[in-house]
């Protein structure tokens, strides 16, 4: 898989990606993620990316022709063009599923006040956002996105078995609750049932949990 993240900010991407389960998959091929700066499609010497609102309003929209002309540039015919933004369907394991099957994803991560609305109509295949809250902008999102989704692809995992058993692989169903040692700690238990060693009352627990 590929993907592309077109940002303001690209330096904001070089912890998150450089470290962990997304590092191993691109030492392993398995995943490839390009950061491109947004202003590397600005507009005259000032590399000018946004403007100020018709109708007037608080500060500035990145425009649509900047956003156009970098799609030129990174889409293909296996593309799917995602913008992150407030206004988006809500984010689900079920859809970092069904991504993780593309071949190529691009992401823009909106800034400022948001984003021409003509990139909404006609430039992306969906919008999504990670939840009802005020971020500074849409590279977290992104990178929210691009960890869920890489985490899916086959191999990335050393288990097979890790995608299937996490938080919400089953839709309405969080992950059951978790101990190791100490078994006694100031007095707080292991529930005993753990550490019974009956496999089927076990899993009744983990279900009623």
């Amino acid at each position: 898989m590929k993907i592309d993240i077109l940002t303001l900010f690209p330096n904001m991407f070089k912890g998150p990606f450089d470290e962990s389960i997304i590092k191993r998959a691109q030492d392993k091929k398995l995943v490839e993620i390009e950061i491109h700066d947004l202003r590397g499609w600005g507009l005259t010497e000032r590399r000018t990316v946004d403007d100020r609102p018709y109708g007037g309003g608080v500060g500035m929209i990145i425009r649509v022709d900047v956003i156009d002309n970098a799609l030129k540039d990174l889409k293909t015919k296996n593309s799917r063009v995602i913008l992150l933004d407030a206004t988006g369907e809500r984010y689900t394991q079920e859809k970092a599923k069904r991504l993780a099957n593309e071949k190529h994803l691009v992401l823009i991560a909106g800034h400022y006040e948001g984003v021409d609305h003509r990139v909404h109509e006609h430039l992306v295949d969906e919008v999504i956002s990670i939840g009802d809250y005020v971020l500074t902008g849409g590279e977290i999102p992104a990178m929210v996105v691009a960890d869920s989704i890489v985490r899916l692809i086959p191999q990335v995992l050393s288990k097979a078995e890790a995608t299937q058993i996490e938080s919400f692989s089953t839709p309405g169903k969080v992950e059951f609750p978790q101990y190791t040692r100490p078994e006694d700690y100031k007095g707080w238990k292991v529930p005993k049932v753990l550490l019974s060693g009956h496999h089927k009352k076990i899993e009744a627990w983990k279900e009623k949990s």
